[in-house]
């Protein structure tokens, strides 16, 4: 399964290729600072923008820890087919809100994508991404689901930063 997934990231490298969600005019804004180590832990995706690597996907999580030599593991699972696959990844930090995030990391930087946090509650429970060419953005929740009040400000996030809301896919859990 893992080999699958491994594919399907090599496969998913032309980010040039995914559907624009943004409009690169708009400024992107991030959060202003991220506790690196308030925000590992598991997420569970609440939405997501259409791409190619999470196609069929359901009960999405990704999980954060920290490694040995200072980089960010990444654990991104899904339910698809009636099966549970999983992918692991390497981030590393850019700027506060600003990583570096690849899944074949003996390609190194050069298939790393960018993953600014956008918005993270003061109390870490939610948190908006996005990347800058606008190919890619999900809204993360340390719970399953998400209250209207909560939803509602990852919305306003998005659209601030020029993305159209309307693309999200909602996530089955």
């Amino acid at each position: 399964m893992l080999k699958s997934l491994t594919l399907a990231a090599l496969l998913a490298l032309p980010i040039a290729a995914q559907a624009d969600v943004r409009d690169a005019s708009v400024a992107m804004t991030v959060a202003p600072e991220v506790d690196l180590n308030r925000y590992l832990g598991t997420w569970y995706e609440i939405a997501r923008f259409p791409n190619r690597f999470e196609a069929g996907c359901t009960n999405v999580t990704a999980t954060y820890a920290m490694r040995d030599d200072g980089d960010i593991s990444v654990v991104n699972s899904c339910t698809k087919d009636g099966a549970t696959e999983a992918i692991e990844g390497k981030a590393w930090v850019v700027d506060s809100a600003k990583l570096k995030v690849t899944f074949v990391p003996w390609l190194g930087a050069i298939a790393a994508g960018d993953y600014w946090v956008l918005d993270v509650k003061s109390n870490y429970s939610m948190a908006v991404v996005g990347a800058p060419k606008g190919g890619f953005g999900w809204i993360l929740a340390r719970k399953p689901t998400l209250s209207k009040a909560d939803t509602d400000r990852a919305l306003g996030v998005f659209a601030a930063n020029g993305y159209d809301t309307t693309q999200l896919e909602w996530v089955q859990h």
